[in-house]
């Protein structure tokens, strides 16, 4: 009598094969998606208009961010943490005394100061809508006072996240201090993770909410996930840039704070860049996963537009 034939498992009876060929197939399947939302676009040029937002709004959103967590827990507090993010950066280009100034302004902040904080601060929410929409057909009205709306509420998070990382700030100094490589990997761990399970939320609201975009929440958070991920190493790289041995003032007459100023926005671009192909992917991952939605159906060309409106 013969034996039977040894029964073969498909990828689908073997998930560790299957694995492989499902993230495989979902990224060849995102890419596409991403190409086909930047056909006719300048991505560039939309993420420094997004960019020249952030110019405006950092500032005031940190002193803000500053100002209600010292009211929240207690301004001595905030001081001291302040202090131990500042040993953590390094002196080359002034980030510790930079860090100071902030930490002083929001402590220092009164009720009208904040008010007129509140201004430039919600501009960039406007920013981010106008650079979102500029990747999908719908067009809408008053896309300034709906972004900013919808930038104002992350305000009550802005404590709840600023203060877990000022404490993971806190932890990287004390390993920095400790030195070795065990506290190096350690160090570049916590900051890491702190900074990506910070941005999460925040970017989450920013795509859904601040940008208005029209996505399903398993795309939505995988998709924040990632930028926020991206984002996290990118903040990394800053840290090590701000470390070496530049003289930043070099092309620009010896003026080193001109040459600063430059940097810091140049990286701001970089970091924007990173955010709309974050928000490109969330798109893609949302049409692969649940189908293209009424709003945006397969072969539908998209209207470039004006890249700013």
């Amino acid at each position: 009598m013969s034996e039977a034939p040894p029964e073969r498992r498909t990828a689908e009876d073997d998930p560790t094969r299957a694995r492989p060929g499902r993230l495989r197939g979902l990224v060849t399947g995102v890419l596409p998606g991403v190409k086909s939302r930047l056909r006719g676009r300048d991505l560039a040029l939309i993420a420094a208009g997004l960019t020249f937002y952030a110019g405006i709004a950092i500032v005031p959103l940190l002193v803000l961010a500053f100002g209600l967590t010292a009211w929240l827990t207690s301004p001595e507090r905030v001081h001291e943490l302040g202090v131990r993010l500042g040993d953590l950066l390094p002196d080359e280009l002034g980030a510790p005394a930079a860090v100071a100034r902030l930490v002083d302004a929001g402590v220092g902040l009164d009720p009208l100061g904040a008010l007129l904080a509140l201004l430039p601060m919600s501009l960039y929410g406007e920013g981010l809508r106008r650079a979102l929409l500029r990747f999908g057909t719908r067009h809408e009205g008053m896309t300034g006072w709906r972004g900013r709306l919808g930038a104002l509420p992350l305000l009550l998070l802005a404590p709840v996240l600023l203060y877990p990382l000022l404490l993971a700030a806190s932890l990287m100094a004390d390993l920095a201090d400790r030195g070795g490589a065990a506290a190096a990997v350690g160090q570049v761990a916590v900051g890491y993770y702190s900074v990506l399970a910070a941005l999460t939320v925040p970017l989450a609201w920013g795509f859904r909410v601040v940008g208005g975009g029209r996505v399903r929440w398993p795309a939505l958070l995988a998709g924040a996930l990632f930028t926020a991920a991206c984002l996290s190493g990118f903040l990394q790289g800053f840290v090590l840039f701000l470390a070496l041995p530049l003289d930043l003032g070099a092309p620009f007459g010896g003026l080193v704070v001109v040459g600063g100023v430059v940097a810091v926005g140049l990286w701001l671009f970089a970091l924007h860049l990173v955010v709309l192909l974050g928000w490109l992917v969330t798109q893609s991952l949302d049409e692969r996963w649940h189908g293209p939605s009424a709003r945006t159906r397969p072969g539908q060309a998209l209207d470039p537009g004006p890249e700013l409106r």
